[in-house]
């Protein structure tokens, strides 16, 4: 008798008309050794990891939230909830980082999440206003620290949340000045601009933000399945058009622009023709497949670093499949798996980013906020990456032209 569920022949004996169970066979594999593992290397980085940031804001909890109840063993717990802890309760900013509401302090922290709530270029489905809102939710179920990269945001940089930029819903080009002015304002501080979307126009006005504080030169990494670089679309500039208008800019010339993901069923030839015209580059998911994605990100990072200063990643979650995100605008079949954007975006990162920019989740469409978690998640590899290979705060080197936004007066 043969055992499907072994690796070989084996025999089994019938006693009262059923079959003996018969034990699997193990192979030995003298060579194997646990310690050598990716999985318990982790293991021991954690053991090097600090943990002094944690500890502080236990303190920190317990002195803005009263101390626990008396019954409670666990005397870090206070009354209200203060910091990371409980992940269901709070007032949600992204990561349960500090909320700044005076925003001229930004430059205190190494990195600032920017919320752009704004659909207004969107020519499909909206929603994508209350991505923020979404993405700040759902970052409330993770921790600051990851078990693989052996890193924790929490002890090894610090992140602050701005808030929102007070977008205007019916004017595209009152919302653009809107968001460069904030972008530019971050970026002259030295923390590293985050933005979430709001729809993939904001990838113009973000881009400008940066290049107007600097002299240096930007290319841009752009993971996305439509090309985006027409010049307009129904006679406005909608999300379908930023980096047509961004590469005009002086600092950021389309050769350095990198697109990745291109394909389907829904990109107008208008931007194939644009994009011919300016000599961009263009990776299809084929592309993808062929090369690998360590090969993929070597050639991004070639032709988008080629003569440039800086890289600014754009992240549209509809360059993933649309059966794992389906709350976006245009979603297309045929994306990235979500464990290959994550590991593409890391790729590229690791060399050092000027901004990022995670763009199109439109909440109304999503499904138990999986497309808003993986939004999320993208934005939180990328800033482990950075600090994995000391690249948090490369960025600031080329602010060499800082703007400056005065204040309203004090308010008494």
């Amino acid at each position: 008798m043969f055992d499907l569920f072994s690796t070989g022949p084996s025999r089994a004996s019938r006693i009262g008309g059923h079959v003996g169970r018969v034990e699997p066979r193990h192979q030995h594999h003298p060579d194997f050794d646990k310690l050598q593992m990716r999985g318990w290397k982790a293991a021991e980085k954690e053991a090097e990891l600090p943990s002094a940031a944690w500890e502080k804001e236990k303190q920190w909890a317990l002195r803005m939230g009263l101390t626990g109840a008396d019954c409670l063993e666990d005397k870090s717990i206070p009354t209200f909830a203060r910091g990371e802890l409980p992940h269901y309760a709070g007032i949600n900013t992204f990561l349960k980082a500090p909320y700044i509401e005076d925003v001229t302090a930004v430059g205190a922290y190494d990195a600032a999440v920017i919320g752009v709530p704004f659909d207004g270029g969107t020519t499909y489905r909206p929603g994508t206003r209350f991505g923020p809102q979404a993405l700040r939710k759902i970052s409330a179920l993770y921790t600051p620290y990851n078990y693989e990269m052996g890193v924790d945001l929490r002890e090894q940089m610090t992140l602050c949340d701005v808030g929102d930029v007070f977008t205007i819903p019916a004017n595209i080009e009152k919302t653009f000045d809107q968001v460069t002015r904030a972008v530019s304002h971050v970026a002259s501080s030295g923390a590293l601009p985050i933005m979430i979307g709001g729809d993939h126009s904001i990838g113009f006005p973000c881009v400008r933000g940066i290049a107007q504080c600097t002299s240096k030169r930007i290319g841009i990494v752009h993971f996305d399945r439509h090309i985006d670089i027409q010049e307009k679309d129904l006679d406005e500039r909608m999300h379908t058009t930023p980096w047509f208008h961004a590469t005009d800019l002086v600092n950021v010339p389309a050769v350095n622009l990198v697109q990745v993901g291109i394909g389907g069923w829904q990109v107008p030839r208008e931007g194939v023709t644009e994009a011919r015209k300016r000599n961009t580059n263009i990776f299809t998911m084929r592309d993808v497949e062929e090369m690998g994605l360590a090969e993929t990100a070597a050639r991004a990072l070639e032709l988008a670093w080629k003569d440039a200063d800086a890289v600014y990643i754009s992240f549209d979650i509809d360059s993933v499949d649309c059966g794992f995100v389906p709350g976006t605008g245009w979603p297309e079949p045929g994306g990235f798996l979500p464990r290959e954007a994550l590991e593409l975006v890391s790729l590229v990162a690791k060399e050092g980013i000027c901004g990022l920019e995670v763009v199109e989740v439109s909440p109304p469409y999503d499904c138990s906020d999986i497309t808003a978690l993986l939004a999320t998640r993208v934005i939180v590899d990328v800033l482990g990456t950075l600090v994995s290979h000391g690249k948090m705060g490369s960025h600031k080197h080329i602010i060499d032209k800082p703007v400056s936004i005065p204040a309203g007066p004090d308010v008494v």
